[in-house]
């Protein structure tokens, strides 16, 4: 898969002021650098390759998955209810750490699709708990290919010892990242 990024026009030049346009009278020094594409993978090298990493990966999942009719996320919440059916929204929720309204959204559109069913906790009626249907549980096979799919195609070439890096490295940023989070 190709990325193709917006280019600037032909006539750009960055002005050494601000980086955006050349000079009133159009000239412009060669001294300048030329314009660059994107400088944030420069600047933010690490921040930056997460980001590209998360975009391309949620891309081919989200093709695989559509072909099987599933919105990219869905998937998640469901390989929560084949460990463990007859979850709480809330307790998906936290497990998948999600807030409410995400988890309700995606909830309703499966319920839709016919994939899971919400009804009231006996103990608590206070509680919706969200089952798997027959259909959800049919799927399973399909969205587990999905996975190992793009598994297997975002890891291609790397050794065992790159991968277990990676999944080491991935989960300390993610760590690193939640201690911020508010």
């Amino acid at each position: 898969m190709t990325h193709e990024h917006a280019q600037p026009p032909e006539d750009f030049q960055p002005n050494h002021q601000n980086g955006t346009s050349a000079d009133s009278d159009g000239a412009t020094p060669s001294s300048l650098p030329a314009p660059r594409e994107f400088s944030a993978g420069e600047r933010y090298p690490v921040s930056f390759a997460i980001f590209a990493m998360g975009r391309s990966h949620k891309g081919l999942a989200a093709q695989l998955l559509r072909e099987i009719g599933l919105f990219a996320g869905q998937e998640i919440l469901l390989f929560q209810l084949w460990d463990k059916d007859s979850q709480s929204q809330n307790s998906l929720g936290r497990a998948l750490r999600l807030d409410h309204s995400t988890v309700a959204k995606s909830v309703k559109r499966l319920e839709e699709a016919g994939l899971v069913s919400r009804s009231r906790s006996p103990e608590d009626g206070r509680v919706t708990l969200v089952s798997l249907t027959d259909a959800g549980r049919a799927l399973e096979q399909r969205v587990t290919e999905v996975w190992q799919q793009v598994e297997q195609a975002t890891t291609e070439g790397f050794t065992e010892e790159e991968l277990a890096t990676l999944t080491r490295l991935a989960l300390k940023a993610a760590a690193n990242a939640d201690k911020h989070l508010k």
